[in-house]
């Protein structure tokens, strides 16, 4: 897979703070061997975002796979002028997540049912089974929101991004990427009263 429209890293001079990612990105365009450091760094989170977009195990393996190989193969063309490594990185997953759906809808397979850890030993049994009905009322509520509604908030909440990332991520402005959030928020919280 290659980025359709490359994202640039901000530039030193921006207003904004700098890519904490820079100094391993230049070592990595250097030496591939280099992009372990921040393969490492990002497998989990990458992972994590193609997991809940996918909803299987074994497809976000396979998106994420690609995502890192896919990144490794552009990051000769990755530039400091706009956008964090992060979100130039998670925009690769986008793109990769979005294929694997079409790829999935092509096959129509379905993924077996989320399941939970298992509790520690001295955990309160009522106490775990009501965080697992929570956690499944709010995997069940964003798993029913709009394509674009679901990734805001799991690129937000669980990936930690930013609405400046996010939004360069889903190829949106900043503020619509606020606003698409809010909405989202909105639309997770009626679901979940209703």
């Amino acid at each position: 897979m290659t980025a359709e429209r490359p994202i640039r890293a901000r530039s030193p001079e921006s207003s904004a703070p700098g890519d904490p990612d820079l100094t391993d990105v230049r070592a990595a365009q250097a030496d591939h061997a280099a992009f372990a450091v921040l393969y490492r760094r990002y497998l989990d989170r990458v992972y994590g975002y193609a997991f809940y977009q996918l909803g299987d195990h074994h497809d976000a393996e396979d998106a994420t796979a690609r995502t890192f190989t896919a990144a490794l193969r552009a990051l000769p063309a990755f530039r400091d002028e706009g956008a964090s490594f992060r979100a130039w990185l998670f925009r690769i997953g986008h793109h990769t997540i979005s294929n694997a759906r079409r790829s999935r809808a092509r096959r129509r397979t379905e993924p077996l049912p989320a399941t939970f850890d298992h509790p520690a030993p001295n955990a309160d049994p009522a106490g775990i089974v009501g965080r697992a009905e929570e956690l499944r009322s709010v995997l069940r509520a964003v798993s029913q929101l709009p394509d674009d509604r679901r990734q805001v908030v799991l690129l937000r909440f669980v990936d930690g991004l930013s609405s400046k990332e996010i939004g360069q991520v889903m190829d949106r402005s900043e503020g619509a990427a606020r606003v698409l959030l809010h909405r989202a928020l909105r639309d997770l919280e009626a679901r979940l009263r209703g």
